[in-house]
């Protein structure tokens, strides 16, 4: 926990890092992450829709996912987001077949000793464990989750617009993530209104499309967002825009999310950029089609910044331990070096961390004062039985779906 900030702080017994010529600030909120996902990375970089995503993740290799590919995903994920200077992902996990399953993803984010939400969801796709659903939620309750303050990770519900499913997930307390696609989903949000299943403990992803009387309910809800440059765009998700400027519109500041691997990378620094971008590009062409009072809000970097860090920790629900550097709250934060060559020098602290730095600048992460990263490096980690274990997986996995890869395949095509 932070205790203190100021210059020339005593505190006997404590390690003293050197953070000269650094930028530390909070670690990084991925509020949507299909971590199981891990040893698919870029396997399907030229996707142009959602239907593609499912190609190569639901429909291809899911159904063929043992509990070990399970843990090597979610490990890989894990470790890849500490790299990244991600301390906490809310990890979408709609591939929970069996609970040996389930508990493998559990088990590979506590090994990996990151903070996480891990939101148990039903597969897509395949045989699975239909009858211990959604009695499962309360199983990995009661084996991981009795220790609530002192746990790293916490439990979630991952469900669509399912009643009765959410109301068990309330019966244990358990926030309700969903995948929300305004367009398709709008009709169905006054009628969940009236009945008063709409809460803060209700996590919406994308919300693309949505209506504003859509948004209207889920502002008086006090629904939490969070939004997908990269996944929106990448996959064609209706309209392909991300939602920030709606959310905004209507008084909710959304987190930012990764969503997956499968077709880019996993860095929140290029989701802040992308988000940049696609904000100023739609901000020029509505004011010149259509004036100025259609425009966007301009984000600035530390609106994205913020996005990534303290409106992440709201999204999670986890703002009163993390997303900002407080006393009181927990020590997940990240030093970025300033004096190497391509950040050096630094004239703007937020445009150093937006628009320039990459993974390969972060120095240090620590997750509850805990140094998870050192000199450059993620530590306690095997990398060759690390390596190993995820070729070993994806050996299994392709075989069994008798995907054969081609690193230079231009488009991933249904199995």
């Amino acid at each position: 926990m932070i205790t203190a900030i100021g210059e020339n702080i005593e505190a006997d017994g404590a390690a003293v890092i050197d953070a000269s010529n650094m930028i530390v600030m909070p670690g990084m909120v991925d509020t949507h992450r299909h971590s199981w996902e891990g040893q698919l990375r870029r396997i399907n970089p030229n996707a142009e829709t959602l239907e593609d995503y499912c190609n190569a993740t639901h429909y291809s290799f899911a159904k063929y996912y043992r509990p070990k590919d399970i843990y090597i995903g979610n490990l890989l994920t894990a470790l890849g987001c500490i790299d990244a200077g991600i301390t906490t992902v809310i990890d979408n996990s709609h591939n929970s077949r069996t609970a040996a399953h389930s508990d493998a993803a559990v088990e590979a984010l506590l090994d990996a000793s990151i903070r996480a939400v891990h939101a148990s969801g039903a597969p897509v796709s395949g045989d699975w464990d239909k009858d211990n659903w959604p009695s499962n939620l309360e199983r990995l309750q009661n084996k991981y989750f009795q220790n609530k303050e002192n746990n790293l990770v916490s439990l979630a519900a991952m469900a669509q617009l399912e009643p009765e499913l959410w109301a068990e997930a309330r019966r244990l307390g358990l926030p309700i993530i969903t995948e929300f696609f305004g367009g398709e989903m709008a009709a169905e949000l006054e009628g969940l209104h009236q009945q008063g299943l709409l809460g803060p403990d209700n996590i919406f992803n994308h919300c693309t499309s949505l209506p504003d009387a859509g948004w209207e309910i889920l502002h008086e809800s006090g629904v939490r967002v969070n939004v997908c440059p990269r996944s929106d765009a990448h996959y064609g998700i209706e309209d392909g825009m991300f939602a920030m400027q709606s959310a905004l519109r209507h008084g909710i500041r959304p987190g930012l999310s990764v969503d997956n691997e499968t077709s880019y990378s996993g860095d929140m620094f290029m989701e802040m950029r992308v988000a940049f971008y696609l904000q100023r590009v739609i901000g020029m062409h509505q004011n010149k089609y259509c004036g100025s009072a259609h425009s966007p809000v301009t984000l600035h970097a530390q609106n994205l910044l913020k996005a990534a860090t303290t409106d992440g920790a709201t999204c999670a629900g986890l703002q009163e331990k993390i997303g900002s550097l407080s006393i009181g709250k927990q020590a997940d934060l990240i030093l970025i070096r300033t004096d190497d060559i391509n950040l050096y020098p630094s004239g703007n602290a937020f445009g150093t961390v937006v628009h320039a730095t990459e993974r390969s600048n972060i120095d240090t992460v620590m997750i509850a004062g805990r140094i998870v990263k050192r000199d450059g490096k993620v530590l306690g980690v095997d990398s060759e039985r690390l390596r190993a274990a995820i070729d070993e997986s994806r050996q299994h996995l392709f075989a069994t779906a008798g995907y054969t890869p081609d690193i230079f395949a231009e488009t991933f095509l249904p199995l």
